[in-house]
């Protein structure tokens, strides 16, 4: 299965041959020169890893890799940087990156770093990424939610809602779990607009009777899966 890689960097040059260099070697690449389009060109597509230059224009790297952050929990990042400075590396291992590659380096050097965090997470993923509800197949990785031949495609947030509460299945989940870790804040936006989310994931769900999302006023929400047996 060739694996897929978010990949945000404005050296046109660098940037050319580190793609060719990475499908070369059985990825699929998505690359983009500019900040400002990066957050955009995530959301569009599915993506197993995100390699980010922290020097950027417009919008840096750090800032992107935040965002992403609440889109996709669970993707592994890479940031790339032309600096040393003890503050930025901290300050990108406290976003989540999975590693830290100052440049120049080695390309073989990166490699070797995405297959290990990528094979690291092998066993992660093969259990975690599929999920039965009822009458529908969910798969997070690629963010579908199908039903008797009919298939859904969920934007990263609606897919990682509905992987929150298929964890917590017929328990709570509560709302300040989910805004922290999808949303990054926890104040009167953010919870409207999970109020949104949600909403929508229950028109989703809608066609089998055995699966509900009910709401726990003040607490949070549950899916709830009925037995029939």
């Amino acid at each position: 299965m060739i694996r897929k890689i978010f990949f945000v960097e404005d050296d046109l040059s660098f940037g050319s041959v580190m793609k060719s260099y990475l499908e070369l070697n059985d990825f699929d690449v998505t690359w983009v020169d500019d900040g400002k389009y990066a957050v955009d060109r995530f959301k569009a597509g599915t993506f197993d890893m995100a390699i980010l230059d922290v020097m950027l224009p417009n919008v840096d790297g750090f800032t992107i890799g935040k965002t992403i952050r609440t889109l996709e929990p669970q993707i592994p990042m890479i940031y790339l940087t032309a600096k040393t400075l003890k503050a930025d590396i901290l300050k990108g291992y406290g976003i989540g990156a999975d590693d830290y590659i100052t440049k120049p380096f080695d390309s073989e050097v990166l490699l070797c770093k995405i297959k290990a965090i990528l094979n690291r997470g092998n066993e992660k993923h093969n259990h975690s990424e599929e999920y039965r509800l009822g009458e529908y197949a969910f798969n997070y990785r690629y963010r579908t939610l199908e039903r008797k031949g009919q298939k859904e495609k969920l934007s990263p947030r609606e897919a990682g809602l509905l992987r929150m509460l298929c964890l917590r299945k017929n328990e709570l989940l509560t709302r300040e779990e989910a805004l922290q870790k999808l949303w990054g804040d926890d104040d009167y936006f953010t919870a409207r607009s999970m109020d949104v989310y949600v909403t929508k994931l229950r028109k989703y769900l809608k066609d089998d009777p055995s699966i509900h999302i009910r709401n726990i006023h003040g607490s949070g929400f549950i899916l709830e899966e009925k037995n029939e047996n």
